[in-house]
């Protein structure tokens, strides 16, 4: 990218998604919770020569007793299903190609989002980087080539100025209003102020 990157020579400034925290949990407590390992279990799963997921399941379920949970966990990875999380990877891809151009926008908002508090993280997904607190109260979301969506958490919130209602709100979504950015100059006092208020809702 020609621009000057705002992140250049900066430690990562992401978490882990807590779905992959809680992932990572589960396996670190095999060997207490089951009595074997990951990879004890892939052995034992290797020897079946089950083929599918879903039969690898069944076997760990019936055989093993095993919570459903723990059993998917195991058989997507003795398949090889499971990519370790890369959360630069996941940014990289979302603005590769024709989103490239919108990158610059990104790291002013990642940076205006990180700002809010030392206990926000940015936990990037394939498509959307949501911010945290307690839980997520806003988003970072390349929607089309020339516009990101900010997406805020502000629960029953009136609609106003160029702050638009997502819908969320009547269907229990986190994200209820969003603000489009195709620009710099975009990401203002406005901006900065709802950014602010879902930062103090989640508090």
């Amino acid at each position: 990218m020609s621009h000057k990157s705002l992140l250049a020579g900066r430690k990562s400034l992401y978490s882990v998604h807590p779905a992959v925290a809680y992932t990572n949990t589960i396996l670190a407590n095999l060997p207490e919770k089951t009595g074997k390992s990951l990879d004890e279990w892939f052995r034992l799963v290797a020897k079946t020569k089950l083929e599918t997921t879903k039969e690898r399941v069944a076997w760990l379920k019936k055989q093993h007793g095993l919570g459903d949970t723990t059993a998917h966990l195991i058989a997507e990875r003795a398949g090889g299903e499971e990519e370790a999380y890369d959360p630069e990877a996941l940014v990289a891809a979302m603005f590769a190609g024709p989103k490239s151009g919108l990158y610059p926008l990104y790291e002013r908002l990642l940076l205006l989002g990180l700002e809010q508090g030392e206990d926000v993280r940015a936990c990037p997904c394939k498509t959307i980087v949501p911010l945290y607190r307690r839980h997520v109260f806003a988003e970072i979301k390349p929607t089309t080539r020339t516009r990101i969506d900010l997406g805020f958490a502000l629960r029953d919130t009136p609609a106003t100025g160029r702050l638009l209602d997502t819908g969320g709100f009547a269907k229990k979504d986190r994200i209820t209003h969003r603000i489009p950015i195709t620009t710099p100059e975009e990401i203002d006092d406005e901006v900065r102020n709802w950014l602010r208020k879902a930062y103090d809702l989640d508090s």
